[in-house]
């Protein structure tokens, strides 16, 4: 087993992820066999169980899960779905504030993908242009879907613990969350939506900041365009991005810069000037925080 404790509560950005599922995972006979920190706010572990029978619950954990069965689960239920077991290749999707109670009757190993809402309302936004507050993630218990199996099946068998391979299983975390948008996205219940962007209103803020993010592009500016105040602006931002406009602007020049990194060879500097950086030690500054690499070694890697 990798004796490598949870993460701790210090590093501010992983707070919302590790205490709820570690907590109740290793309040149980649950044992770690991997964990890792993936970058961009996403972690992945490898747990296994030998139990004749167990109860586990899970308490609005705050954060969502992806499971996915690598071995056993024949006996395993939740309390909410009686009758219904699990086996090696059945996924479930566990939403940040659900609740379930499991009991566990036979030896079981799976993999977890933890991923914040943050992950979700992005991609509702940029993949299937909805306000992320119309959509959740499903609460499923047990099902099937190819694709974000074997994406799951494939971090299982990649190693976790160099810059290269952490950065190879983000990629393939980010394609296994494409996935499951476009396959386990719910609407939400509840009516009409109250306040927020309207639509066009949206679509044209989202275009106008992809279309200059090599400037500066100020609050001011997006008001100017939505017709509102800069207060107004930045409230309702928040609520039809899930995110304000600084977080939005860097995420979108951290996946441009990206982009740009594994479709040319144009120089460092270039790259820099074309995602709104100041300059390249600030470039590599962020990018390094958000991918685990230098933009350097991250082409390397790619072109690898």
């Amino acid at each position: 087993m990798n004796s490598t404790p949870p993460p701790s509560a210090d590093a501010a950005p992983k707070t919302r992820i590790e205490h709820a599922v570690f907590r109740t995972l290793r309040g149980t006979n649950a044992e770690l066999e991997r964990f890792a920190w993936l970058g961009d706010d996403l972690a992945v572990a490898i747990w296994r169980r030998q139990t004749d029978e167990e109860e586990t619950a899970y308490i609005r954990p705050g954060h969502h899960t992806l499971s996915y069965y690598l071995g056993g689960g024949y006996r395993t239920e939740r309390n909410e779905a009686p009758g219904l077991y699990g086996s090696p290749g059945m996924l479930c999707t566990l939403p940040d504030e659900h609740e379930s109670r499991w009991v566990v009757r036979d030896r079981l190993r799976f993999l977890h993908v933890y991923f914040l809402q943050e992950h979700f309302t992005r991609r509702a936004v940029l993949e299937l242009d909805r306000e992320p507050r119309e959509l959740a993630l499903a609460d499923r218990t047990y099902f099937e879907h190819a694709q974000t199996a074997r994406l799951c099946a494939s971090l299982e068998q990649m190693p976790w613990d160099a810059p290269d391979a952490l950065l190879r299983a983000n990629e393939t975390v980010h394609e296994a969350l494409s996935s499951l948008l476009q396959s386990q996205a719910a609407v939400r219940s509840g009516g009409a939506l109250r306040g927020g962007l309207a639509p066009a209103i949206r679509r044209r803020l989202a275009d106008y900041i992809e279309a200059n993010l090599e400037k500066p592009v100020t609050l001011g500016m997006l008001a100017d365009i939505a017709c509102l105040s800069e207060y107004h602006l930045a409230r309702m931002f928040r609520i039809s991005f899930g995110m304000p406009p600084h977080a939005w602007i860097a995420a979108r020049r951290l996946d441009r810069a990206r982009a740009l990194l594994k479709a040319s060879a144009v120089p460092l500097q270039q790259v820099a000037d074309a995602c709104g950086y100041a300059n390249l030690s600030h470039f590599s500054h962020r990018f390094r925080a958000g991918v685990g690499l230098s933009p350097s070694r991250y082409r390397q890697f790619i072109a690898g």
